[in-house]
């Protein structure tokens, strides 16, 4: 029986110039019983030989190391080795920018350092779930010329006109670049638009601050009564929950504090209970790549409600497990591929 636990368990392998952090992550993941953690390394040199000796089945990676950076590290080892990588970074405007270069490279997930604001015990019930869900993920080897080629994606061809109409997204694992795709895809004239992506504090305002020179729409990272406009897409904030208000004709957004749902905050169940609650058939719901079932109950309540509904399809996905469970309930009206859901939600608006 030992032997078969053994062979299920997820080999971690912590890279970390912190003797501090590699000791935290060692001893806390070990506490779970589907991971081991087969070794450590305080820098890229040692990493790279571990890699090829211990085979991990997942590597956690600091961005910011002595003798060679993370990010150059990261494009290196997704080129020659590539494998399910977790970035892990600091709550620092230098490390919201630098996680996204990385996950543009082809890092699944990220997480914060523990910190002030981030305590070990909630870093290590994520990490466990991060691990779990990058040791599952669909990672494709990086293309010589890197991340952008080709150009950006054709937008859809902006619509004749619009209602008081309001589009809810939810991803996690992949969804940094999934979202991309779809909203680089999206006409300027598009409904409001608001997103919850599960990422840490202060990495959301990064990551609205890139899509917002990428896309038609503008991109902003949610404030609370930010009004849902035509032509602005609302990123929810890391570490806090976004609900869909109204008031009048007026759609607006909320964020608060609150419990984490789905060891998430924010939780995608959270704003599309909502948008089921105030907008009903006037909502459409999108579920992108992500792991475990956060917004699959959140989804039936929208389609129960009157909304339109999409599922992101296995193939296209990281990881198909939020999609998959809002589909096995029955909430997806549509199950499409990542590059036609655009052009099916302007068919649908």
């Amino acid at each position: 029986m030992k032997g078969i636990r053994a062979v299920n368990r997820i080999k971690v392998l912590i890279v970390d110039d912190s003797a501090i952090v590699r000791k935290i992550f060692s001893e806390e993941l070990s506490k779970f019983p589907d991971i081991e953690i087969v070794g450590t390394a305080p820098d890229p040199y040692v990493a790279r030989d571990k890699i090829v000796a211990l085979k991990p089945d997942v590597v956690t990676l600091d961005i910011e190391m002595p003798r060679m950076d993370g990010i150059t590290f990261l494009r290196k080892l997704m080129k020659h080795y590539p494998l399910p990588v977790i970035i892990v970074s600091s709550l620092t405007p230098k490390g919201g920018k630098l996680t996204l270069e990385a996950l543009d490279i082809g890092a699944v997930e990220v997480i914060a350092k523990p910190g002030a604001a981030y305590t070990v015990g909630d870093m290590s019930a994520q990490l466990a779930e991060k691990i779990r869900a990058a040791s599952r993920a669909r990672i494709v080897k990086q293309k010589e010329d890197g991340p952008g080629n080709g150009g950006p994606p054709e937008p859809v061809r902006a619509l004749a006109q619009t209602t008081n109409q309001v589009i809810a997204i939810g991803a996690s694992t992949g969804g940094t670049e999934a979202l991309k795709a779809v909203l680089t895809r999206m006409p300027v004239n598009s409904p409001g638009i608001v997103v919850v992506q599960h990422m840490p504090a202060n990495f959301t305002t990064a990551f609205a601050e890139r899509l917002n020179g990428l896309c038609p729409m503008t991109v902003r990272e949610a404030k609370n009564n930010d009004s849902v406009t035509q032509g602005t897409v609302l990123i929810a904030p890391g570490n806090f929950h976004m609900l869909l208000r109204r008031s009048g004709a007026r759609y607006y957004v909320e964020v608060k504090d609150g419990p984490m749902v789905h060891h998430q905050r924010p939780a995608v169940d959270v704003l599309f209970k909502s948008a089921a609650q105030v907008a009903g058939a006037n909502s459409i719901g999108v579920i992108l790549t992500g792991m475990g079932a956060d917004g699959a109950a959140g989804m039936l309540e929208m389609k129960k409600a009157g909304a339109r509904t999409i599922a992101q399809d296995e193939l296209s996905c990281v990881v198909f497990g939020m999609p998959k469970e809002a589909i096995k309930l029955g909430g997806a009206d549509r199950v499409l591929p990542l590059d036609q859901i655009a052009a099916e939600l302007v068919r649908m608006m």
